[in-house]
């Protein structure tokens, strides 16, 4: 008996197969159905009802678009950007080499007249560019407060470094003396309450310790009394012998 998972190999290699073998004559087919109508002098453009047969026209002319696109780029030095997009939201797109979908949109809005977005995106894309300036304006101070890159600086922006450098040194001196206070105010806190818990433990034990002589004392006191009651009935079982008048005369 054959393998199991080599059975399934070879049902999932015939099925792959079959299926190529589908899409090949779907395309065939294609290819003479558009051969006809051309054939006929006249080219009839509506929306292909059959989904196989819409999914191979879409593949075909899509990669012929982009060839033709391709070819123009290089034939004729022309700034190409081609998007394309199925039916199922897939996108494909080209763009030259030597330009860039930017650029592109760019260069029609100028040529045009025309914006692509409203003035609010203009408005926030002028602020991320307003943000970069400023980031890059910041990194700029930032090596400068490092020591690095003072070569183009003159006198005058050097003197303002230096003032910068010393307020700042001037602040962090500031807080490591402010930090430095509240850690001593904390290390007194904490030994003032290790004294309070020592000094409450010190009570627990003196308290126990009383508890227990208290309860030694108590202890000591009871067996003194049983011990006392016992003597005291001692002499009476003594005295009960003599009520038998000369006992050793009789004898």
């Amino acid at each position: 008996m054959e393998n199991p998972p080599l059975l399934l190999s070879h049902l999932l290699y015939f099925a792959s197969k079959k299926k190529e073998e589908k899409l090949r004559k779907e395309e065939e087919e294609e290819e003479r159905r558009e051969k006809e109508v051309m054939g006929r002098g006249k080219i009839e453009i509506k929306r292909i009802e059959n989904s196989s047969n819409r999914q191979v026209t879409y593949s075909k002319r899509r990669n012929g678009i982009i060839k033709k696109a391709k070819e123009i780029t290089v034939l004729c030095d022309a700034k190409v950007s081609l998007i394309i997009f199925a039916s199922s939201g897939k996108m494909h797109e080209y763009c030259s080499p030597s330009t860039s979908l930017v650029d592109i949109l760019e260069q029609y809005h100028r040529q045009s007249g025309k914006r692509l977005w409203d003035p609010k995106h203009e408005n926030l894309s002028n602020e991320i560019d307003r943000i970069k300036k400023e980031n890059d304006s910041m990194q700029i101070k930032l090596r400068h407060l490092k020591g690095e890159d003072l070569t183009s600086l003159n006198h005058k922006e050097l003197m303002a470094i230096e003032d910068a450098l010393e307020n700042g040194l001037i602040s962090i001196r500031d807080k490591e003396s402010e930090e430095m206070e509240r850690m001593r105010k904390n290390g007194k806190m904490l030994e003032e309450e290790n004294t309070y818990l020592k000094f409450v433990l010190r009570q627990q034990e003196i308290a126990k310790q009383q508890e227990l002589a208290m309860e030694n004392t108590v202890r000591a006191e009871i067996d003194h009394h049983h011990h006392h009651d016992y003597n005291s009935h001692l002499p009476f079982a003594f005295r009960v012998q003599p009520i038998q008048p000369n006992l050793q005369e009789r004898i």
